[in-house]
């Protein structure tokens, strides 16, 4: 069955010499906006990173300039400056820029400070915000990131400093003890010490953790282990992946619906709390 996706007329339009920022959602390209497709449709030109998905750039313009600009740890990438400095060029130019995110741009997707550099250039932009991976690739991988059996607050936390290192502001005891859910961002490679200081700032070493690497793509795997253990399995691993750490991650023998379309049988009750659930 085929079928043709009409956008609405009343949505906005890319202008000559404006930045769109997109978020391109974690990867499935079914996770895309509206207004994702529409900036799209329009562009000229698309700065894109690494972490987007052929899909995804596939249903760009047939026109556009098509420009890699991914920034990957350990790898060769372009300076943010560069990167900065290469869009305000472009619009300038006369030029309808989209900005492809992975994710979200505002959630540690440095498209504050990209924003911030158009603004001091004078390039007007739009944001239009994507799913980030700590939602849509948590959901992707049958673990919701709340659950009122389970937690009613949730911390997003980034692994990966300005330094490359573990983020030296962060009070990690108080991380520890305040938050029931902890959702990591490029966590992957400092996997030891997050973890040491998660466990002497007060954390159980037996507590649940799954790790979820190339969320809600094809190539997407998910390590459920404790945070103990969730080093050396981290070692096995390739990213970009998140990290979730909490009871949430119980309930995915339950609600791993991927794996239920290839014959995965659901557990109707992984928390054991059924009789009370239906009480309330």
């Amino acid at each position: 069955m085929t079928s043709s996706l009409r956008l609405p007329d009343s949505l906005p339009i890319l202008e000559a010499g404006w930045v769109w920022l997109i978020g391109a959602g974690p990867g499935d390209p079914g996770l895309l906006t509206v207004h994702a497709l529409n900036g799209l449709a329009q562009a000229d030109t698309v700065v894109y990173d690494a972490l987007v998905d052929d899909r995804i750039l596939a249903l760009a313009a047939p026109s556009a300039e098509m420009i890699h600009a991914g920034k990957r740890g350990g790898k060769p990438s372009p300076k943010q400056r560069a990167i900065s400095n290469r869009l305000v060029d472009l619009a300038r130019e006369g030029r309808k820029v989209v900005r492809l995110k992975g994710g979200d741009p505002f959630v540690f997707g440095r498209g504050g400070e990209e924003a911030l550099d158009l603004v001091d250039a004078g390039i007007p932009f739009r944001v239009v915000p994507g799913v980030t991976a700590g939602i849509g690739g948590l959901a992707y991988a049958g673990i919701p990131a709340t659950h009122r059996d389970t937690n009613s607050a949730v911390t997003f936390v980034t692994g990966h400093g300005v330094t490359g290192e573990v983020p030296d502001g962060i009070n990690w005891p108080a991380l520890a003890q305040g938050s029931p859910v902890l959702i990591l961002y490029m966590a992957l490679k400092h996997m030891g010490e997050i973890t040491r200081r998660l466990i002497e700032g007060g954390r159980s070493p037996d507590e649940p953790t799954a790790l979820v690497c190339s969320a809600a793509t094809e190539h997407q795997t998910v390590a459920v282990t404790t945070l103990s253990q969730a080093p050396d399995v981290a070692k096995t691993l390739e990213p970009p992946a998140i990290v979730v750490i909490g009871d949430v991650v119980r309930l995915r023998p339950a609600l791993d619906w991927l794996g239920a379309l290839t014959g995965k049988r659901l557990e109707a009750d992984p928390l054991g709390n059924r009789a009370d659930r239906e009480a309330v």
